[in-house]
């Protein structure tokens, strides 16, 4: 059975993603900060007859990141999907939302450490295997500053420059990787999730991955709620 790693899951679309690969076959690792979060998450899946399990990590922390991805190995084996969607749901410690007259290396280098540092932390986890076998997908996923930094408001600098630099990174990767069996994509979200109607909810966004992941179309794979 392939196994999808979700880094950053959560209630809404990283429970949404876990269905959708989950109905086409695949088992769901969870890996997030909080344990009794995570169990909850894999309890619904596994009511939904999906085979999952959840793994705590802090991708500003990247021994806990390496810990967990080794508990994943070790109950599903290979990961044949990784996605990588920090969302702080939740207040992060250390992370701020500075205006661009207030930016300063000591309050963006957070944001830096958060969206790239951690995703090249779940990258090295999964990758070298990947390259080995010659298959496998990352995923990563930001929302839409990442990729147009006037799509959101000033007081999103801080992530627009973090997050725009994982999507550096994701294009480099798939750069690097066009030629082989190794599939990787940049997804900027240009949607309130769960704000407005059926085109914002997680199940419906979720589909999108799941296009992603079966059609392998290029680089950079926007979802636009119209």
């Amino acid at each position: 059975m392939p196994t999808i790693a979700i880094v950053g899951a959560g209630p809404g679309l990283g429970l949404s993603i876990a269905k959708a690969f989950g109905d086409n076959g695949f088992s769901a690792a969870l890996v997030s900060r909080t344990q009794e979060k995570l169990d909850t998450l894999a309890a619904e899946l596994k009511e939904a007859g999906i085979e999952a399990a959840g793994f705590t990590a802090d991708v500003m922390d990247p021994a806990s990141v390496a810990a967990a991805f080794d508990r994943i190995k070790e109950r599903f084996g290979a990961v044949d999907v990784l996605e990588y969607s920090p969302a702080p749901h939740n207040p992060v410690p250390g992370l701020s939302s500075p205006a661009p007259l207030e930016a300063s290396r000591a309050n963006i280098q957070p944001q830096i450490d958060y969206y790239l540092y951690g995703g090249i932390a779940a990258t090295e986890q999964v990758l070298p295997a990947m390259v080995e076998r010659d298959s496998g997908t990352i995923l990563y996923s930001t929302g839409g500053s990442s990729m147009d930094p006037l799509a959101g408001p000033a007081d999103f600098t801080a992530t627009a420059i973090g997050s725009g630099a994982l999507r550096t990174y994701a294009l480099k990767l798939h750069q690097a990787t066009a030629d082989t069996g190794v599939y990787i994509a940049h997804i900027p979200i240009f949607a309130w999730i769960g704000a407005g109607g059926p085109e914002t909810q997680p199940d419906t966004i979720a589909q999108h991955y799941w296009t992603a992941y079966t059609t392998r179309d290029g680089a950079e794979q926007p979802y636009v709620a119209l």
